[in-house]
């Protein structure tokens, strides 16, 4: 415990001009050691700051030998002379070139003090900003030096045998304050300078009204953070234990949507945000329709003739979590339907709308049956399985998770490998979030507490049968049960479960099964998003969004742990430089969801709630969810982000692949990305990029590293395999976190927002290509009747708007490199006016009808498909009247959907 008593050490005495300029001096004042440095709670805050400042004596957080300088100068510091300056300042710099670089400085500072009105024929406006990108990295010298205010009293020689004050001439009180006469010279002068101070006062009062000098000298601040070194501070900063003891911290219990071990991570997730200095810190509760499982209430059977359980299924897995972690979650499906039903079994593969058919097309009835059908496939979406079984007429649905698409056949299970073993489960939603997103109850708006709401039997998002998840070894038995009755099931329809003789579909006359489902339901649910924010000093009201779920069905070290642990490592490493003065120009968000796993609630509760806003001013949105399961890098989203994400991608390297051309370097991600010719992925409806791409119009990115496989959605999915099998050593959740560092940096901070319009036109050109090839594969297509001339036009349109709208970027360069790297105001403000413009571009492509059935989704280009919600689906209004073989209804929404995107390509251009 400290002390109550501080003890002070005196002031040293102040040198005289022969001791400061002494050389080799030893004098008390310059032996004096230096105070340590701050550390924060982690310990790395002094080495973060090292970093930063790009000194060569800073601590590598890689180098275990390396540390930070304590309690000691730092070496090469000599004592200050009467010929140097402040520029061993916080922004000063070590590195072997200074001298030069110093030199280089002072030539530079020098010119720009001389007048060149004569030659540019005007003077420069001393309010304009530093622009700091690729031009000369200056420090910044500020030399505020106030004169002495001295009183003269009146003296005399006082005894003190000074000559000088002995001869000081005596005044008195009255002298020195007389008022000057009337009509006299001191009068005029007297005059004079009370209107001079009181010009520059009223000036000073201008200039606070107006705002001009608290941006000048926010813009001047940021300024002072050289890119290049902030860039090396990020990648140098991410600490892979840290990430890894988050990771642990995450799933260390399951946390199911709005339970206790949800609000408990929810708390944690606040504590951090402000722990690490986020600003705004706040939880937003909304009130949501979720339902959970009862013990004892699931229940899968085969009965024999006297209506007796002869069969039971275990349902759940064997216990993985351990005490510690609390009770695993059951096995169940988010907003299933309650109900105990009884039917035949029958088989269906993959529970397709085609398998359907293709069970009518060989006259099996299914009608009251139940329905046995495999995860994965074309229709991979689970809630479309059931939705699909419904309108087929079974009374309830099974789907099972098969060796040959995600087991054993694939290799190696958990928890030594990455795929399922025989007992896991994949949990999962069976809300249709492809038809309506979010809270069920509310389509449309945000689930506040006292808002209105749908009923449940209304709700067009949840399915009408009961359905539960299987593992393959529950469902082994049921198909063993099935020989002999219906038809032998069609090629391709056979899975890898073991000891299965043969395949059959069943029918009517198969046995009786039952599936139990009840559960309780509640249709007010508090659920908690949590946000923090580090605001813009140029435009505040601007944002670029960093979104991750929380929530998970068990423990979900993968889905959604991995990106939740690299969110918090770049809240640390973003509030770190915070701390130490930088800001962004435009203002950075870190929001964590709630319930995503049941149907993107959180986010999409947000949205709804913030639309207006947010499709005015959300610039961008980057999205972690299942982060890490491997080692291949993946992004899907808005072509706008393709330039930048292949530059970042270019200084990133993976440590696993060494360089064939040189051995002491690594690949890039963009080396390995080339060489397996992959390319920007199109968005689906999985994760809670929906909303922000779909409804608000805010360009989106979602980034991962993938592997062959993991195990999803299930107890096995916990830290221990994440920490054995998914990513040891957490090396790729470290390289993704300095990836969404470097892309939120840039986006946050170019002074022009780095969009990619030219792919944008590019991409738009090709997709309409592919609506027209994929719509001539459909039955009824007639190309007379569906033509794609129009939307070929639009596309034509924004291609010209585009290059017409980035002209201006070059005349802005120019603009400030012909003035050293210095913009006027006049020119900030168009180029705020020209980021806005580029950030709007998405919300002009919104419909604000909405796609007709699917109202919520109102983005003309990107959308779920309505039956395969996984899968991206361009122009979505257009392909679901295909799909239901109504050309005329197409023709129309086409149109609508071309006009639409002429109109934001004038928007676009317009200056």
């Amino acid at each position: 415990m400290p002390s109550e008593k501080q003890r002070y050490e005196p002031v040293p005495p102040i040198p005289t001009y022969d001791e400061a300029v002494a050389s080799g001096s030893n004098s008390d004042w310059q032996q004096r050691d230096l105070a340590p440095s701050p550390i924060d709670d982690s310990g790395t805050g002094a080495v973060e700051g090292q970093l930063l400042l790009g000194s060569r004596h800073a601590h590598n957080p890689t180098d275990p030998s390396s540390q930070p300088l304590r309690g000691r100068r730092p070496e090469g510091y000599r004592a200050p002379t009467v010929e140097t300056d402040d520029e061993d300042s916080l922004f000063s710099s070590d590195d072997s070139d200074s001298d030069e670089e110093t030199r280089q400085v002072r030539r530079e500072m020098q010119e720009l003090e001389i007048d060149d009105s004569d030659v540019r024929g005007g003077s420069r406006s001393s309010w304009g900003k530093r622009i700091g990108f690729s031009l000369p990295q200056w420090r910044w010298r500020w030399k505020w030096k106030l004169p002495r205010l001295r009183r003269r009293t009146a003296t005399s020689d006082g005894g003190n045998n000074d000559p000088e004050a002995a001869n000081t001439e005596t005044e008195t009180p009255a002298a020195r304050f007389a008022f000057p006469k009337f009509g006299s010279a001191a009068l005029l002068l007297l005059v004079a300078r009370i209107l001079a101070i009181i010009m520059v006062l009223g000036f000073l009062w201008l200039i606070f009204a107006s705002d001009m000098f608290t941006s000048m000298a926010r813009r001047m601040s940021s300024s002072m953070f050289a890119p290049e070194r902030v860039r090396v501070y990020i990648e140098g900063s991410m600490n892979p234990g840290n990430i890894q003891d988050h990771s642990r911290h995450f799933t260390s219990y399951a946390h199911i949507a709005g339970t206790e071990g949800d609000y408990a991570l929810m708390e944690y997730t606040e504590s951090l945000f402000r722990k690490n200095g986020l600003e705004n810190v706040r939880r937003d509760t909304y009130h949501v329709y979720l339902n959970y499982p009862k013990a004892g209430g699931r229940a899968v059977e085969i009965l024999g003739d006297d209506g007796k359980a002869k069969w039971t299924a275990k349902l759940e897995e064997e216990e993985v979590g351990g005490e510690t972690a609390g009770r695993q979650t059951y096995a169940f499906h988010g907003h299933s339907k309650s109900g105990d039903v009884k039917g035949p079994l029958i088989y269906a593969h993959y529970g397709s709308r085609e398998d359907f058919q293709t069970l009518k097309d060989r006259g099996i009835d299914t009608k009251g049956a139940i329905a046995l059908v495999r995860y994965h496939g074309p229709q991979a979406d689970r809630a479309s399985k059931v939705k699909a079984a419904e309108l087929a007429g079974f009374a309830g649905c099974l789907i099972y998770t098969d060796p040959k698409d995600a087991g054993y056949l694939k290799g190696p299970t958990a928890p030594v490998g990455r795929f399922m073993p025989a007992d896991a489960v994949q949990r999962g939603s069976v809300s249709l979030m492809s038809w309506v997103v979010g809270d069920v109850l509310t389509p449309g708006w945000g689930s506040k507490k006292d808002q209105p709401r749908v009923k449940i039997e209304q709700a067009e998002g949840l399915v009408k049968i009961p359905s539960l998840p299987l593992g393959w070894r529950d469902a082994q038995i049921l198909l063993q049960h099935l020989k002999g009755h219906g038809q032998h099931i069609p090629d391709g329809w056979a899975g890898g479960v073991p000891s299965i003789d043969e395949w059959w579909t069943g029918n009517l006359s198969s046995p009786i099964v039952r599936l139990k489902n009840e559960q309780d339901e509640v249709e007010k649910q508090p659920i908690w998003n949590v946000y923090g924010r580090i605001g813009g000093i140029e435009q505040d009201e601007k944002s670029i969004i960093i979104g991750n779920h929380r929530d998970s069905w068990a423990f979900g070290a993968a889905n959604p742990a991995s990106g939740t642990a690299i969110m918090m490592e770049v809240v640390r490493v973003f509030g770190s430089l915070l701390n130490q003065g930088w800001r962004p120009l435009r203002t950075i968000e870190f929001m964590s969801w709630d319930a995503e796993e049941y149907n993107l609630i959180g986010s999409t509760e947000y949205v709804e709630q913030n639309d207006d806003l947010l499709r005015k001013n959300a610039l961008a949105y980057i999205n972690l969810d299942t982060a890490v399961t491997g080692n291949e890098f993946h992004a899907a989203g808005n072509p706008v982000f393709k330039k930048l994400l292949l530059e970042v991608l270019a200084r990133t390297e993976d440590p696993n692949y060494a360089d064939p051309n040189d051995n002491s370097k690594f690949k890039s991600l963009l080396d390995l990305w080339n060489e397996r010719s992959a390319d920007l992925e199109g968005l689906g409806a999985s994760s809670d990029y929906v909303a922000f791409q779909d409804i608000a119009g805010t360009a989106s990115l979602d980034l991962h590293f993938d592997g062959p496989g993991y195990p999803y959605h299930s107890s096995y999915d916990n830290f221990d395999w994440m920490d054995r099998v998914g990513d040891p050593g957490f090396v790729y959740h470290t390289i993704l976190a300095r990836v969404v560092g470097l892309l939120t940096f840039e986006l946050s901070n170019r002074p022009i927002m780095p969009f990619d319009m030219p792919s944008y036109a590019d991409k738009l050109s090709s997709w309409v290509s592919e609506l027209e090839t994929w719509a001539s594969k459909q039955p009824g297509y007639d190309a007379k009747v569906f033509k794609v001339a129009k939307l070929k036009e639009a596309a034509d349109e924004v291609a010209m708007a585009v290059r017409e709208f980035t002209k201006w970027e070059t005349e802005w360069q120019n603009s400030v490199i012909s003035t050293n790297g210095y913009e006027p105001n006049g020119l900030g403000n168009r180029r705020g006016e020209y980021n806005s413009r580029m950030g709007k571009f998405d919300s002009d492509l919104l419909d604000i009808d909405g796609i007709p059935g699917r109202k919520q989704f109102k983005h003309v280009i990107f959308g779920p498909q309505r039956w395969a919600a996984y899968e991206e689906g361009n122009f979505p209004s257009v392909r679901d009247a295909v799909e239901d073989g109504n050309w005329t209804e197409a023709m129309k929404r086409l149109e609508k959907v071309a006009g639409i995107i002429v109109k934001a390509a004038e928007n676009l251009a317009a200056r």
